[in-house]
């Protein structure tokens, strides 16, 4: 191969020496190819001991953080997201959980479903995406009942998970499945007593819905723990396996940019100020103290990390997963 590319560029040479025209063949233009316009599909595994454990991306969605988050101004907000390189609106991520402890198949949260809009809906997609399929999924748990986490439970009108069990706190769901609290609540909020209606009704119907109360075993190697405050039953799932440990927080967060340097910064979404507040900074304060990972709602996709200390001593600093193909666990 190399004399006949040598031979070649010597008659090439020759010919040019020699004043005779040449004519060069034009090259094809593979870099034309269309653009593809679409992300990969939304799924990232990690191992927690033996159990396996992957996040699944519902979508994204575009949120007005400097009108949402409470105890900064506008400005403040705005300047910590450039510091961190990121424009407002802030495009804030969808994350679910399915866990699979090798007996049984868990799934953290539904998604929004349809009633979002096109940007989000994507867990089933993805669930597929990875390996799995609807019917599969032994339980779902849920951390909290507000629409982006519980409509993703319908599907075309039906149980998008036919086979699983709903399982939430009690506080929870007597809180959103009481016509009383919804006359009462904020027309903004109403949307999630609404939905919320909607998707549990089949499940109702079918004897697929449990409750429970507080600190709670779902299955061997994944307790619930009760978080209280960005709603009244909000819950915390920590999955355990051979010493390593994640926890999975819903929603004590929000804005990774703004949160974590000053945890007493509330989302309008919270139900009780003071107790989201106190959730977030215990939250917070363990996952640095004792060095397990987290996985949250609402950081930047697949969202798993560790928690540190600030340096200077002032609120904490978030450290993403460093990204490994290499089967990754913890």
């Amino acid at each position: 191969m190399i004399r006949t590319h040598r031979f070649a560029r010597a008659c090439l040479t020759g010919a040019l020496a020699c004043g005779i025209a040449v004519a060069l063949v034009p090259v094809s233009a593979f870099a034309a190819a269309p653009m593809v316009h679409t992300q990969a599909p939304g799924y990232y595994r990690l191992m927690v001991g033996d159990v396996e454990v992957t996040a699944l991306n519902d979508g994204t969605i575009d949120f007005p953080m400097e009108q949402l988050l409470i105890g900064l101004s506008s400005e403040q907000i705005a300047s910590a997201y450039r510091k961190a390189f990121q424009t407002l609106p802030a495009e804030s991520s969808m994350n679910q959980f399915l866990i699979n402890t090798g007996g049984k198949l868990v799934l953290v949260d539904a998604g929004a479903g349809s009633f979002y809009g096109p940007t989000l809906g994507n867990t089933i997609d993805n669930l597929k995406a990875a390996g799995y399929s609807p019917d599969q999924v032994d339980e779902v748990v849920i951390t909290h009942m507000h629409a982006d986490h519980i409509g993703g439970l319908l599907r075309n009108g039906e149980r998008a998970f036919p086979n699983a069990t709903i399982r939430l706190d009690k506080a929870e769901y007597d809180f959103w499945m009481n016509p009383a609290n919804r006359a009462k609540a904020p027309e903004g909020v109403r949307v999630s007593f609404d939905v919320a209606q909607k998707v549990f009704a089949p499940y109702i119907a079918s004897g697929k819905v449990q409750v429970f109360k507080g600190g709670t075993e779902i299955v061997p190697g994944i307790r619930a723990v009760a978080a209280p405050g960005h709603t009244p039953g909000h819950s915390f799932y920590i999955v355990e396996s051979k010493g390593a440990t994640l926890v999975l927080w819903g929603d004590v967060v929000h804005s990774a940019a703004v949160q974590f340097r000053d945890p007493f910064v509330r989302i309008a979404w919270d139900s009780d100020n003071h107790e989201a507040e106190r959730a977030r900074e215990a939250a917070f304060a363990d996952a640095a103290k004792n060095g397990y990972m987290i996985g949250a709602a609402h950081l930047p996709f697949p969202s798993f990390g560790h928690i540190a200390r600030a340096e200077d001593g002032k609120g904490y600093v978030y450290v993403p997963l460093n990204y490994t193909q290499n089967r990754p666990g913890i």
